[in-house]
Order: structure tokens, then C-alpha cells, then sequence
């Protein structure tokens, strides 16, 4: 599914995101930077060694933040390392963080000059964050930015399986 924002495109894909081939991939991290499963495991398994050593330079990143190294082996140049919050029953400000996790990514795409960038799902995974509850955070945050943004060209939503791409979707229509 595509949708036209100002003059920027957002669209939604199931596939891989470490097969991407936008600018910057973003990689659903821990604060740690230093690797771990899921989506965080296949870009560092899949990108090399130089982005493992480049996160251990940064020395981490707190939740709702966002940090950029190179894509590594990766067809995309640049890899920017989101953290999520781990959901805890909503109450905890996790829609806040959620929301700052991806504007803070788009504002590093912006000041390196990214145009082209792919998303994971953030939180929906190991930090328990439900994918209904957190699809229309993600994409309204990435609306109102490139709304204001239209340097960023594209944003793609990269969905593992069937069931999160469908939850998008929903979400996306929703808000259209």
C-alpha cells in the first residue's frame, strides 16, 4: 500500500528489512546498542562487524532516541538505531516514547541528508508493544513529519508476516 504526503510517499511492505534498498534502514534497538534478537540480530548479522563496532563507540541510547552508523555490508548506507519503550500496560508513557523513537529517527535522516528510509514495526516485538495500539502512533508520527519535511522522499514501513502488514494497513486507512 502506498499513500502520497505532501510531497513525500509513505508505504507499507512485508518483507526483510535488512534487503531494503532506501538510504537508512532503522533498526528496532535495545539501549545497549550492542545487538540482540529479531530485527536488531538480523541487521548486525546481516550488515557485519563494522556496525556492532561503531555502536560500541556511541556507547548506547536511552528509549524514545534515536543513533546512526553506516549500513556496514547492508545495501542501505546508513543504519539508525531506534529504541523503543517496553510496553507496560500503556501507562508508563510509552506512546510518548514510542512516538519519539521514529520523529527522532526522521530528524537524523533529515540532518545527514537521508532521503530515502525503512521501518520496522519499533516495540511490537520482544517489548510487547501491541501492534493495534502501536501502528497508528508510528504512522501518524511519520505523517506529521514529513508533512512538515519534504526532504524525506520516502518512508517504508517493512512488516514481518502477514498479521503486522494487515495491522498497518488498518491503521493507515484509519487515519487517512
Amino acid at each position: 500500500m502506498q499513500v502520497t504526503i505532501g510531497k513525500s510517499k509513505l508505504e507499507l511492505v512485508q518483507g526483510d528489512i535488512t534487503q531494503q534498498d532506501t538510504e537508512a534502514i532503522v533498526n528496532a534497538a535495545n539501549p545497549s546498542l550492542l545487538g540482540g534478537g529479531g530485527v536488531d540480530g538480523a541487521i548486525h548479522r546481516a550488515g557485519g562487524p563494522q556496525i556492532l563496532e561503531e555502536c560500541r563507540k556511541i556507547g548506547g541510547c536511552p528509549p524514545g532516541e534515536a543513533r546512526i552508523t553506516s549500513g556496514g555490508k547492508l545495501k542501505a548506507k546508513y543504519v539508525i538505531h531506534a529504541v523503543g519503550p517496553i510496553y507496560r500496560g500503556g501507562t508508563q508513557g510509552e506512546a510518548e516514547t514510542l512516538a519519539s523513537a521514529y520523529r527522532n529517527s526522521l530528524e537524523l535522516a533529515s540532518k545527514h541528508g537521508i532521503k530515502s528510509v525503512a521501518f520496522p514495526s519499533l516495540s511490537t516485538g520482544a517489548y510487547g508493544y501491541p501492534i493495534e495500539l502501536a501502528a497508528p502512533i508510528a504512522l501518524k508520527t511519520v505523517m506529521d513529519y514529513l508533512q512538515a519535511h519534504p526532504e524525506i522522499e520516502l518512508v517504508r514501513f517493512v512488516l514481518f508476516g502477514h498479521s503486522a502488514y494487515e495491522a498497518y494497513e488498518r491503521a493507515l486507512k484509519g487515519l487517512l
